[in-house]
């Protein structure tokens, strides 16, 4: 298993997302990651029964907000080279494929997906001004 330290960049998987990061932590198990950029946007519904629309909550996930730290498991943790692209435009890019993802499906679990990206949606633009294309 990979050793990080302080200050080195990553990408990690959290709740079925992945980022690109900076590790600022060490905690037994986990390091804490600053986020930096989104790879791709977490997944609607819940985590325990993925395809499923009949579950008790049906999560809305937004994706970890620019330079929010979160522990990320060690093993969902690896090395990133490379520069670091910007926050919004990598929150555009991964949200804008989730839902083309999603759109193509059809399934119920799709679109209730959908229902929920759309509070997702209006909740980024309050936050970060984004704009999005339709």
């Amino acid at each position: 298993m990979q050793n990080f330290e302080i200050g080195d960049k990553v990408t990690a998987f959290y709740k079925t997302g992945k980022y690109i990061g900076e590790v600022t932590g060490e905690r037994p198990g986990a390091y804490v990651v600053r986020i930096l950029a989104v790879l791709k946007h977490p997944r609607q519904g819940d985590l325990h029964n993925p395809a499923d629309v009949e579950v008790p909550l049906f999560h809305e996930r937004k994706a970890l907000a620019h330079r929010e730290q979160a522990n990320m498991p060690e093993k969902m943790v690896k090395p990133y080279e490379g520069d670091i692209p910007d926050y919004n435009e990598t929150l555009l890019t991964a949200f804008g494929d989730l839902k083309k993802q999603l759109e193509t499906d059809g399934s119920p679990h799709a679109l209730k997906s959908l229902e929920a990206l759309a509070g997702v949606q209006r909740e980024y633009e309050l936050m970060y001004g984004l704009t999005f294309q339709s």
